[in-house]
């Protein structure tokens, strides 16, 4: 249902109501939280996954030259909220470490009724790694995930980067764009090109993916890196005509829902052992500094 508010933003903002009609139109007015012809990927055969923020199939791609083998999958979610919504809910998930610098989760966690063996939140770690715009740099998601990876040797390893998602953390993307709430907002304080747009994307790409280097050669397994979602970047929707940037909760589209599943062999396998958490390491969140977070990063949930 849509809200006075929502009818006051569709008049104010007519880009918003084309993007509204294009998301019914897409999955044909049936309103849900998740896309349930994804790939479920607690069901996948992994010890290590490795998430990458809104990382569209075609771009990793195109920038991977990793060892291993690639093929494509469509995911539960065109957001982080609808990847969580759709892999998490009703899980008790004993066997597994999430190691995230998306907030989701936590933020979720309560309503979705999911619970994982530990829960480790870098979203604290913003404030000190944060660049123009809000994020957690993947330097900083790489040394968590090895020392989880040390404290927990028997559980399955997720690991959440928050990259190539923008704010734009590289050496140009820092220079050329001004961080906004969201790509839309960047791409309009900042007004690029396609071809600058996507270079900054590729930069963001390029530096997590140099992380993600790192974390194969030391973690133990089977290892897949995939991502949450995927993102627009200037592409036209329909039906009605409009570009589109970033990426929005029921846009059931190949730019957000094709995702990379990359598959990287380091040795024997972990012996897993599901066991209860020793303590609920995200019962205690701050729900209105989460959502302060989801807000800056441009969502409006």
């Amino acid at each position: 249902m849509y809200s006075l508010s929502d009818l006051q933003t569709a008049l104010d903002n007519p880009e918003w109501f084309a993007r509204e009609a294009n998301r019914l139109w897409t999955h044909r007015f049936n309103l849900r939280d998740h896309n349930p012809k994804g790939i479920d990927v607690f069901a996948a055969d992994w010890d290590n996954l490795l998430i990458l923020d809104a990382c569209r199939y075609d771009e990793f791609e195109r920038a991977c030259d990793l060892r291993g083998d690639l093929s494509k999958v469509r995911s539960r979610g065109a957001t982080s909220s609808e990847f969580v919504r759709g892999n998490f809910t009703g899980r008790t998930l004993h066997d597994v470490v999430y190691v995230s610098a998306n907030v989701y989760y936590p933020y979720l966690r309560e309503e979705i009724d999911a619970e994982v063996h530990a829960f480790i939140g870098l979203h604290e770690d913003d404030k000190r790694d944060a660049g123009e715009g809000l994020t957690t740099h993947p330097e900083t998601v790489t040394e968590h995930a090895l020392a989880a990876h040390k404290q927990y040797p028997n559980k399955r390893l997720m690991v959440h980067y928050l990259q190539p998602h923008q704010p734009y953390i590289g050496p140009y993307g820092r220079e050329r764009f001004d961080a906004g709430r969201g790509l839309i907002d960047t791409v309009k304080q900042s007004n690029p090109s396609r071809e600058e747009l996507l270079r900054a994307y590729r930069e963001n790409l390029e530096i997590v993916l140099e992380e993600v280097e790192v974390l194969l050669a030391e973690l133990p397994g089977k290892t897949i890196v995939t991502a949450d979602h995927g993102e627009m970047l200037g592409e036209r929707m329909r039906p009605i005509p409009v570009t589109d940037y970033g990426h929005h909760a029921g846009v059931y589209i190949d730019e957000l829902l094709d995702v990379p599943w990359f598959v990287s062999e380091n040795g024997p396998r972990k012996e897993i052992v599901a066991k209860m958490p020793e303590t609920d390491k995200d019962a205690e969140v701050d729900s209105e500094e989460l959502a302060a977070q989801l807000r800056a990063l441009g969502y409006r949930e």
